[in-house]
């Protein structure tokens, strides 16, 4: 007998978490692995934020929140969108959940009719296609090669268009890629939607504090103002403020949206943790040093890692723009041969490789619905990266057949 509903069959768990158990279960067997699989930063949260959440504690805020979100939270986030971002919201257009993941999951089931597409730039978070499977929706890929960045061009949008689209799901800087658009790319994707208007479009910014090289973040709907009544902007604290176990994301949009959401979001969790609101409200509002100590280091770790695989046969990577990802092409490997005479045909086969033969965890690309790459995590410290990096050039040496 099988307990799982039927429209579970299609759905994966997510990669990067089973590749982390994987490691685990191999460090519990005493093996040495280096997890380079979760997308975690290695910072402790900053002290202020902890604090808050002890004074609030302590203030008896530990009753049932309302479900779309504290108002000193979502005035919060109002205030940081309209101090960063130059987007104006009322508190009742904004929605708190348990993390971002939870705001793509209220928004999706809100809207989604049976058979209604929702486009996903490969290469994208592999979740963004459960999570459209499991509420009937249908994924809808764009490819988004190497070549162009990783970036979705007008021409493709234009082409992926069917009476059937719902939604455009926009990520940027990208997991896993790292790629982030310019201004006048963002604008023309917008000249593309503004000829659809049953389209959504929901533009995930959750990289947004993490961007290299004196790049400027602007928000989906800053750059695409008339696309605003039609657009939800989603973020949350945890990769820029080091908060991930804090479990809080937020969402921005039409009044509408928003109310369904947080009918959907009634029915699922209620409100999110009413002490992790006062953390994360704590967070915006408060100062912002170590959100750039913090992004000055990834900046570094981003500038090791490319230089490290460049040294190595076989691989490619071209300096991401941000977030905290190197997605790193492995054609070169494919077809090579390992010292126990087994053919490597696809990226998979080269993580388990690294797996096994360099004790270093990272995600297949065709998780991302993008092959031959492999992605692995550059939160981790400098020191943990080139210990992990030397014994992929171990591996790699040890190949045969490597193409340059």
């Amino acid at each position: 007998m099988s307990f799982a509903a039927s429209r579970l069959a299609f759905v994966k768990p997510s990669a990067s978490a089973w590749v982390s158990q994987a490691a685990k279960e191999a460090r519990a067997r005493g093996e040495d692995v280096i997890d380079l699989g979760l997308g975690e930063p290695d910072f402790d949260t900053p002290d202020h934020i902890k604090h808050a959440a002890h004074q609030a504690a302590l203030a008896g805020e530990t009753k049932y929140p309302p479900t779309n979100g504290t108002l000193t939270m979502r005035q919060a986030v109002t205030d940081k969108l309209q101090r960063e971002n130059d987007l104006t919201y009322a508190p009742d257009e904004v929605i708190v959940s348990n993390g971002a993941k939870q705001v793509l999951f209220n928004a999706f089931m809100a809207t989604l009719e049976p058979g209604d597409e929702v486009l996903l730039c490969a290469p994208y978070f592999g979740q963004y296609k459960d999570i459209v499977l499991i509420l009937g929706g249908t994924p809808v890929t764009i490819e988004c090669p190497a070549e162009e960045g990783f970036r979705l061009t007008p021409d493709r949008l234009a082409a992926a268009i069917t009476p059937k689209t719902r939604w455009l799901l926009l990520n940027q800087p990208s997991n896993p890629s790292g790629a982030v658009y310019s201004d006048a790319e963002i604008a023309a994707l917008g000249a593309v939607l503004e000829q659809h208007d049953r389209i959504l479009i929901l533009s995930d910014e959750i990289y947004e504090h993490i961007l290299f090289d004196n790049r400027v973040f602007r928000s989906f709907a800053a750059l695409c103002p008339t696309l605003k009544d039609r657009t939800l902007t989603v973020n949350g604290v945890s990769k820029a403020y080091a908060m991930t176990g804090w479990r809080i994301g937020y969402g921005a949009g039409p009044k509408e949206l928003v109310a369904a959401m947080t009918k959907v979001q009634s029915q699922i969790s209620s409100g999110a943790c009413s002490i992790a609101q006062a953390a994360a409200a704590a967070a915006l509002n408060g100062p912002q040093d170590e959100v750039r100590r913090f992004c000055a280091a990834f900046e570094a770790r981003r500038d090791l890692v490319v230089e490290r695989i460049r040294d190595i046969p076989g691989l490619t990577l071209d300096p991401p723009g941000g977030a905290f990802y190197g997605l790193i092409g492995c054609e070169g490997l494919i077809g090579a041969t390992t010292p126990d005479d087994a053919t490597l045909t696809s990226d998979a086969d080269v993580t388990a490789f690294f797996l096994s033969a360099a004790g270093v965890a990272a995600v297949p690309g065709s998780a991302y619905e993008l092959s031959p790459f492999f992605r692995i995590s550059t939160a981790a410290s400098e020191d943990v990266l080139n210990t992990a990096l030397n014994r992929i050039a171990d591996a790699v040496a040890n190949l045969k057949g490597v193409r340059p």
